[in-house]
């Protein structure tokens, strides 16, 4: 199996001066634990986890205030649609992170997170038991 085949295409896209509660309210909206943030003053492509929301007002920061630029990953691994979905799970565990951007050459295809992996997964397993 495929990571194109555990991966959401419907990405949720916010931009790096929405603020936390935006961002939070847009991921809470859509039902997903990530949103990809892209800068239109570069190239670089991060990615907002419902963690780093959690983190930042754990922190006791204003979320009405303050950006998601300053709180989302930057330094991003990537996937690539043709990954198994094995070598998404051992980036996952190995980074530490349950997200994962999916790149098409330069372009963002998707993102797969730990549950789909697992929902794809459990799939399988049962059309083969069963």
């Amino acid at each position: 199996m495929q990571v194109r085949e555990a991966m959401s295409s419907q990405v949720l896209v916010i931009g790096p001066e929405h603020t936390l509660r935006q961002a939070a309210q847009m991921m809470s909206a859509r039902g997903v634990g990530s949103a990809v943030v892209l800068d239109p003053e570069s190239e670089g492509i991060g990615i907002m986890t419902e963690r780093d929301v959690l983190n930042a007002i754990g922190a006791g920061l204003d979320c009405d205030v303050e950006r998601t630029g300053a709180h989302l990953t930057w330094d991003v691994v990537y996937a690539v649609p043709d990954w198994t979905l094995a070598e998404a799970a051992v980036a996952m565990a190995r980074g530490g992170f349950r997200h994962l951007v999916v790149l098409d050459g330069r372009e963002v295809a998707g993102v797969t997170s730990v549950r789909d992996i697992m929902r794809v997964w459990a799939a399988g397993r049962m059309v083969s038991t069963g």
